[in-house]
């Protein structure tokens, strides 16, 4: 009885080392025998051999389901990949001459972003002669890291990019 299995692991009769340690079903160790032998032992049973590891000497392969265990292995994947968190730069854009109530709803914005574990890009556009006064553009920026230093750390300093200028706020690790 020959099954089709795809080519993620080496099953059955795609094994074709000379010798495997082999391991029964309930995870007790059967000893090293030939790959035929282990093969047929597994057939057997109704189940499939399956190489665990091919590191080792002789290469470890345990006698299972394989399909269960192909479900098993996905669905352990599947849950990994749903519980990482992947982190968004958001940006959050202002002139240096912001009202306070303006300035304050920018805090709040930022604030969110980095509570929800994002980065945060604040920027400070100058137009015209405001390029003039790019020390009050990196004093207002000074103010915003100070007013969110407890939920945020420094990644870049403020620094200019042409017409604008630009720090960028990481999450503290504790949240």
């Amino acid at each position: 009885m020959k099954k089709k299995y795809d080519n993620e692991f080496l099953v059955n009769e795609s094994i074709n080392y000379p010798q495997v340690r082999l391991i029964d079903s309930s995870g007790k160790q059967l000893g090293i025998h030939s790959s035929n032998v282990a093969i047929n032992l597994a057939l057997e049973q109704g189940l499939d051999l399956v190489v665990i590891s091919d590191k080792s000497d002789p290469p470890v392969c345990k006698i299972i389901d394989y399909g269960k265990y192909k479900f098993s292995q996905e669905k352990k994947a599947k849950e990994a990949k749903r519980k990482q968190h992947t982190t968004v730069l958001k940006e959050v854009k202002m002139r240096y001459k912001i009202e306070s109530h303006d300035y304050q709803v920018r805090i709040n914005q930022a604030l969110r972003f980095l509570q929800s574990g994002d980065k945060v890009k604040a920027t400070i556009i100058l137009k015209g002669r405001e390029v003039q006064h790019t020390d009050l553009a990196i004093e207002l920026l000074n103010k915003m890291a100070n007013d969110l230093k407890d939920t945020s750390n420094i990644q870049q300093l403020p620094t200019k990019d042409g017409r604008s200028i630009i720090m960028i706020l990481t999450p503290n690790k504790k949240q």
